[in-house]
């Protein structure tokens, strides 16, 4: 794995990238916690992004949450803070493992390995969800465009429909797509 390693203690940094060597991973980034997270992500990009800090702060945070959006990746920290509040926001962020009193190096391989299963998973999720609304959406402006065509053209359901579906495979659209044409255009008029 490519490794994104963020620590303000060199010392540590250097323990942990050893540990890391060892499992056979490569540390491609070195960056302490005051470094534009996100500007690293998008030029070196990072197979998984370790960070040990004491307490994630604000700006951190708000860093791992445009990589989430931007360029979603594995992220998982190591912290002192116990705090549950800071916990919420930091999965919010999109940490995929929060482990508190620190990094130990013998932890450390399970708990990536963890990380990167939870890390697929949720994007499974979020996949199956944004599927499951576009599905919903399309039916959605099915039904809307059936309805313009079965009022302004007296039509019945069925035949609304065919019309439909051939505007779509005529001009090689998905009928959602189709749909949401026809309802543009009638606004339009």
């Amino acid at each position: 794995m490519r490794i994104m390693l963020v620590d303000d203690d060199r010392v540590r940094l250097q323990q942990v990238e050893q540990a890391l060597a060892a499992a056979g991973d490569e540390v491609i980034v070195r960056l302490d916690s005051r470094a534009d997270l996100l500007q690293a992500v998008q030029r070196y990009s990072p197979d998984v992004i370790l960070i040990d800090i004491d307490a994630p702060g604000r700006d951190t945070l708000e860093s791992l949450n445009r990589i989430s959006l931007d360029c979603p990746r594995p992220i998982v920290m190591f912290t002192d803070d116990g705090d549950t509040d800071t916990i919420r926001r930091a999965v919010r962020a999109g940490v995929s493992a929060y482990v508190v009193a620190g990094l130990n190096a013998e932890r450390l391989k399970p708990i990536v390995d963890v990380a990167i299963a939870r890390f697929h998973e949720h994007q499974s999720l979020k996949r199956e969800l944004d599927e499951a609304k576009t599905r919903l959406a399309d039916r959605r402006d099915v039904e809307r465009a059936k309805g313009l065509l079965m009022q302004r053209r007296k039509l019945n359901e069925t035949d609304a429909y065919e019309l439909l579906r051939k505007m779509a495979m005529d001009r090689n659209l998905k009928i959602g797509e189709a749909a949401r044409a026809l309802i543009a255009a009638a606004e339009l008029l």
